[in-house]
């Protein structure tokens, strides 16, 4: 999670050939991530699912950390930094969208993950104080606020399951939203490398949904008795999702700094809404893509994209996209 020692070169030193590619590769990737939760879930308990995820990750970057022969932190404080990140930026996260798209949409989950920049600010700025208020971002939280109801189709009133499923969506973008301020404060100043800090992350959450899945399921599922698509899905959600998203992420990064690197989060939703719809068949009320416009224009504002100078506040995975700080999760969830 931490932040790359070196300055990142601008979008405007480095030709779109090279960085390009990348991002909408993340891009991909982390938007694919709300399918293979879909897919996850038919079969599986959302608890398996979130821990097949985050053991699946954390055996891919051990395998990085292994290959770049760097170690673990011996750091007990730093160990509990991390194990905060852990429980609540991932294994609470990454529980909820599971149990949220056993009620709604693939698509639906990948727009709910994009108002967490609108979820962060507050929090940055109420909570752990590494943010102000400004009139702009204040415009762009009432956008985004707005932007949600328009999602939720608040004028419909209560629509059983397919409201608790989303609220959870929400939930678990609110969850990201107290991780990326508290990763900022706590966790980016540290010199260990981001990709430590998320194996750390990855390490923690595996172990707590180890014992949590089957003390609150009364079930272990055994894997010969899954279908394959079931299985697939989850390791490509943790090995892929988050192991390789991460390298590329740190790529980008470095590339093309952190803030342009963080434009990541406006392209997620398409990609979540273009694999919903091609390969879950899944449809699109007019008002759930208007609401997600309107949530993206919100964030533009609250961070500045409009201007000349944008703020680097640190976005959100499925995983958490990265200006300052970079997540294991992703802006995905």
């Amino acid at each position: 999670m931490a932040a790359p020692s070196s300055t990142p070169a601008g979008p405007h030193a480095v030709p779109v050939s090279r960085w390009l590619p990348g991002m909408l590769g993340l891009a991909a990737i982390w938007g694919s991530s709300f399918l293979f939760i879909k897919v996850g879930v038919s079969a599986l308990h959302p608890l398996y699912v979130a821990f097949g995820r985050v053991a699946s990750g954390a055996v891919a970057l051990l395998l990085v950390l292994a290959v770049l022969r760097q170690g673990l932190p011996r750091d007990r404080v730093l160990w509990l930094h991390n194990a905060f990140i852990g429980v609540v930026g991932t294994v609470l996260p990454f529980s909820l969208f599971a149990f949220g798209e056993r009620h709604i949409d693939s698509l639906l989950a990948g727009i709910w993950n994009s108002t967490t920049p609108l979820i962060v600010l507050p929090m940055a700025v109420l909570v752990f104080r590494t943010e102000h208020l400004t009139v702009r971002r204040t415009v762009g939280l009432t956008l985004g606020f707005v932007g949600a109801l328009v999602i939720l189709g608040i004028w419909h009133g209560a629509d059983g399951t397919s409201v608790a499923g989303q609220l959870m969506c929400l939930a678990a973008a609110c969850c990201y939203g107290v991780a990326i301020p508290y990763t900022k404060r706590f966790i980016a100043p540290r010199p260990e490398s981001g990709l430590v800090m998320s194996t750390c992350q990855l390490l923690v959450a595996s172990v707590v949904l180890a014992v949590a899945a089957p003390l609150i399921t009364g079930t272990v599922p055994h894997p010969d008795a899954l279908p394959w698509q079931v299985v697939a899905s989850v390791l490509l959600l943790g090995a892929v999702g988050t192991g390789f998203a991460f390298i590329v992420n740190m790529r980008n990064i470095r590339l093309v700094g952190a803030s342009t690197a963080s434009m990541v989060t406006y392209i997620i939703p398409v990609f979540a809404v273009l694999v919903g719809v091609l390969v879950l068949d899944e449809h699109l009320t007019w008002y759930q893509p208007v609401g997600a416009g309107i949530v993206l224009a919100g964030v533009a504002v609250s961070q500045g994209l409009l201007s000349r100078r944008p703020s680097a506040l640190a976005l959100t995975d499925g995983a958490a996209a990265p200006t300052e700080a970079c997540s294991a999760t992703g802006p995905v969830d």
